[in-house]
């Protein structure tokens, strides 16, 4: 980007410093509503002992299984040699990295003592599949910082390929580790599914490429530059093959769960909205996730009328917005059915047994769930300042 000077400061530099301070400020809420749950408990937040993982958990789940699919793109270009995608790889690396710190951010700090964590990290045990993502992600954070390396430093490029084959192959077991945390949780029924593992892997590849098309936009304008056409086609056709197959494979699940009489009342419920007290499962799986999330952006990555710039943002943004919808009610729905102990026969007692709870997020919740969106903002930009990320194709046109 050319540098304008105006006063003691380049126009450049303004820019960065205005986007440090607004993900700093963001970052900082985040920990302020982190301390806040810590000093009061988690009384001050709309989480309940049915409802226990909350918003934040929206956030974090969405973000761990964005880094890994936002690394799809590097894995394009490195190990299936897609020429077009290669000069995206380290822009793809430095995201990845962003996210997954975002991520465990907000999941370290909304179990209530952080500080447990180092219990985790020198007591492992290998029947849990928390404790297994505990090398998985710690493990995804070096294998993607080695590959940034052999990308970067020109006498380690030899190394690329085989750094990027491992990245590949190390973040489709993270999502599959991330996925069986749900499938292989017996306390939800809503859960319980072996199709969860290739669900989210197919989700990862849908808002990786979501997220990544976003942020090369806006490196793009901020380099008043733009998108050759032809990537910009190739690539909107490839996230609406991703949008598609999670679309899929979603139905795939319900359908599934709709084959077995048990699990009818749980489909009902998220679906139907039956039982549901708050009204909300069944229209933000429709309309949030179905409609909004994922047959709206296919019409616009796919129909001639509509192709363009600003359709393909817009369904980048349509899709996130999907991703959320769909994360709260797989999560929070998930948790808000209520458990059938004994099936077949009726169970009450004073602790709303077969009742459904009613779940509203509160304050700290949203702020935590924005601070861990803070740290990835923060750490790309701090990345795409201090190196060259921007990605170098022959023939960039400037900006209209």
């Amino acid at each position: 980007m050319a540098r304008i000077d105006h006063g003691f400061y380049s126009l450049e530099e303004r820019i960065f410093y205005v986007l440090l301070l607004l993900g700093g400020g963001i970052t900082a809420a985040g920990l302020y509503a982190a301390h806040s749950m810590e000093t009061h408990g988690h009384a001050i937040t709309g989480m309940t002992n049915q409802v226990v993982w909350g918003l934040p958990h929206v956030f974090a789940i969405f973000l761990i299984v964005a880094a890994s699919g936002v690394l799809n793109v590097a894995s394009i270009g490195s190990v299936f040699g897609q020429a077009l995608y290669k000069p995206r790889a380290p822009l793809s690396g430095l995201l990845s990295l962003a996210m997954l710190a975002g991520g465990l951010t907000v999941l370290m700090l909304d179990l209530g003592r952080p500080d447990r964590v180092i219990v985790a990290a020198t007591h492992y045990n290998a029947s849990s599949v928390f404790a297994w993502n505990v090398l998985l992600y710690s493990g995804m954070a070096a294998i993607v910082a080695l590959y940034l390396w052999t990308l970067l430093e020109r006498r380690m490029n030899r190394y690329a390929k085989a750094a990027g084959v491992a990245a590949l192959i190390w973040r489709f077991a993270l999502t599959t580790g991330t996925g069986s945390i749900f499938a292989f949780l017996v306390a939800r029924q809503a859960y319980q599914s072996a199709v969860l593992a290739p669900l989210f892997i197919v989700l990862s590849f849908a808002w990786g490429l979501a997220v990544f098309l976003i942020v090369q936009a806006a490196m793009y304008a901020w380099n008043g530059q733009a998108l050759p056409e032809a990537v910009r086609a190739r690539m909107a056709r490839l996230l609406g093959v991703f949008v598609a197959a999670a679309l899929y494979l979603v139905a795939v699940y319900h359908l599934t769960n709709l084959y077995f009489a048990k699990q009818a009342a749980f489909e009902a419920f998220i679906l139907l909205g039956r039982g549901d007290p708050s009204g909300l499962f069944a229209p933000l799986f429709w309309f949030g996730y179905v409609g909004l999330g994922a047959l709206l952006p296919m019409l616009l990555l796919w129909l001639p009328q509509a192709a363009g710039p600003r359709s393909l943002l817009a369904a980048c943004a349509l899709v996130l917005l999907g991703a959320f919808a769909l994360l709260f009610v797989f999560i929070i729905g998930g948790q808000a059915f209520p458990l059938e102990i004994f099936p077949g026969y009726t169970a009450t007692s004073s602790f709303a047994d077969g009742t459904a709870e009613i779940y509203s997020p509160r304050w700290p919740e949203w702020l935590l769930g924005f601070g861990g969106l803070g740290v990835a903002f923060l750490l790309t930009t701090i990345g795409v300042r201090a190196l060259d990320f921007l990605p170098q194709d022959d023939f960039v046109g400037r900006a209209e």
